[in-house]
């Protein structure tokens, strides 16, 4: 080879070595050249003030923690709602719950959906993040709590199941943890609607009584015929609810294999290995295509029912028990993520579906839920501490390590991040309240995109914040509060706050705070401050404009869209005699 040929067989090879090293430099990684899978845990009733990473020091939560040093912590992380049915259905549809008639209703505290056999629940046409990607070739699965109703019209219908929004398989319940689902706990269930219909029992019957003996006594002119038909339609009623809330262990606490009921009523002791058990099982089986799997943890909601193993671990009884535990679940379900070398390539999400529940520790300090510095919790409206939940993100080689960001965040937000990292796109025939969070966690952009969010109780508008960016303050309004007992920092007493009526504070003029430097909601800016007159306006203004982007919908949770049907019950056997055990079956 003569030199200008060597000279030219040399340039040529260059060119090949360079153009081989820049497309070795471009080749896409594994955390971006796939679909990333999808792996989010919620807990029940959990306090932003019960974990180690946001501040706790008597309860042991490593893994938790463990996410939020290799992830991004986030500490403005605001529920839709600080009640379970409405935050859910906000949390898969990255919607306001008023939007989607989820709100629910101040009226014998139907916030909540009270029974499998009832036929409100998440409308079948909303759009899930589940169901968006399922469409993109997702295998999507829920394990644990769903609480979003079951049937509508019939039994066989399954309307409201997740099999029916998106989810390709369910393990888990239908309902909620309650303590009728452990024989040994007092009654949770609309407490004082079952006091009230008993005393209306007795009323009623003194009543047939009455005109029982007016009528031999001749005191009153009226047939036999009406007094009969009274007392039969009246002891009917009463017999209905009678037996609806007999037997609410068999109506409400059941476990399903997708449309199959596995065991009525459930066997709590069992439950958090086998939700390890299928939560790991899902993962193996779908190691090589990409997956979303909601993990909805029954803890830690009341009962608090810990597995021996846990018991008396903690310094808070049963309540820390309970978080200890599903701490050490989290750690069993990322152990397969590892195992199948999954974990650069999943986004896993932790957070809570609002604060913890207060007033069911009362009388049990050693249960007592913590908010942190937060006022108030689960079911208090507006107040921080019962929509302001932890949120942790972790994803290696896209997302920073031990990272905290602190902007206005939603659990609205995980669906159209979700939906955006899987391929998908939020509907555009509705409006979605969630905002995409990976260029906020990426660092791409400074803020969220929530500049105003909108705090309810049941269809009531509690309070409003503003993230005010120009001078980078918080400032919240509040329009209605509970009204707790004096020197109580909960509704005592009460199984919930009511939202509306004479048992809240109606705020006229309205408080105003700054959560910049007042987290704690203690100091109200006095209402004749200059600054009060400049903030409130501007708020005045984003309700004006949030209200006429609302439209009339039907109301899942209202009247008899939220009472115990018969002919809706699911069941396993022959009704009445609701009964099985098929997980442990020889």
């Amino acid at each position: 080879m003569r030199w200008g040929e060597n000279r030219t067989h040399r340039c040529y090879m260059a060119i090949l070595a360079f153009l081989l090293l820049v497309l070795g430099l471009c080749e896409p990684n594994e955390a971006t050249s796939q679909k990333p899978n999808i792996l989010l845990f919620m807990a029940d009733d959990l306090g932003i003030g019960e974990i180690g990473c946001y501040g706790n020091y008597t309860i042991r939560t490593p893994n938790i923690d463990r996410l939020a040093l290799e992830g991004v912590k986030l500490t403005q992380h605001i529920s839709a709602a600080s009640v379970c049915s409405p935050s859910r259905s906000a949390f898969l549809t990255g919607r306001y719950p008023i939007r989607t008639g989820m709100n629910g209703h101040d009226n014998g505290g139907k916030r909540v959906l009270l029974w499998n056999a009832a036929s409100g629940g998440l409308p079948t046409n909303e759009t899930t993040f589940a169901k968006v990607l399922k469409e993109q070739g997702y295998s999507t699965g829920i394990i644990g709590k769903w609480h979003l109703g079951v049937n509508c019209n019939s039994m066989d219908y399954f309307c409201h199941h997740p099999l029916n929004h998106g989810f390709d398989f369910f393990y888990g319940i239908p309902f909620t943890l309650v303590n009728e689902c452990e024989p040994s706990r007092p009654g949770e269930i609309a407490v004082e609607y079952k006091e009230k219909l008993w005393f209306d029992a007795q009323v009623f019957f003194i009543t047939v009584l009455t005109l029982i003996a007016n009528k031999k006594w001749k005191l009153i002119d009226i047939t036999w015929t009406v007094i009969v038909i009274f007392a039969l339609s009246g002891t009917l009623f009463f017999m209905y609810w009678f037996i609806a809330f007999a037997f609410q262990p068999y109506w409400n606490c059941l476990f399903m294999r997708n449309l199959e009921i596995v065991e009525q009523p459930m066997d709590l002791k069992t439950k958090s290995g086998q939700i390890i058990k299928e939560a790991k099982a899902f993962i193996n089986r779908n190691e090589d295509k990409p997956f979303l799997l909601f993990v909805s943890f029954l803890h830690i909601h009341t009962p608090h029912y810990t597995t021996k193993e846990f018991r008396g671990r903690s310094k808070h009884d049963l309540y820390g028990d309970n978080i200890e535990e599903m701490d050490w679940m989290i750690g069993q379900i990322l152990e397969s993520i590892d195992h199948n070398n999954l974990k650069n390539n999943t986004l896993i999400y932790f957070t809570s579906d609002h604060g913890a529940y207060l007033e069911g520790m009362e009388g049990s300090p050693h249960l007592k839920g913590s908010n942190g510095i937060y006022r108030g919790g689960k079911g208090m409206g507006g107040l921080e501490g019962g929509i302001r939940v932890p949120g942790i993100l972790r994803w290696p080689g896209r997302l920073p390590a031990n990272t905290v960001i602190d902007k206005p965040t939603s659990l609205m937000d995980i669906f159209p991040t979700v939906t955006n990292l899987g391929g998908g796109m939020p509907p555009k025939d509705r409006i979605v309240d969630g905002k995409d969070l990976m260029p906020l966690l990426e660092g791409h952009v400074l803020n969220s995109g929530h500049e105003f969010m909108f705090h309810y109780c049941a269809g009531h508008l509690h309070a409003v914040r503003w993230h005010q960016t120009s001078s980078e303050t918080i400032w919240k309004v509040h329009y209605i509060s509970p009204k707790f007992p004096e020197g109580a920092g909960a509704c005592y007493g009460l199984k919930l706050c009511p939202c509306s009526g004479e048992k809240v504070i109606y705020h006229v003029p309205p408080l105003l705070y700054n959560l910049s430097s007042d987290p704690s909601e203690k100091n109200p800016l006095p209402s004749d401050s200059e600054l009060y007159s400049k903030v409130l306006p501007t708020i005045q203004k984003a309700i004006a404009r949030h209200n006429a982007t609302l439209h009339k919908v039907p109301q899942q949770l209202y009247g008899l869209n939220n009472a115990w049907k018969p002919w809706l019950q699911p069941c396993c056997g022959t009704f009445p005699f609701c009964w099985c055990n098929k997980e442990n079956d020889p």
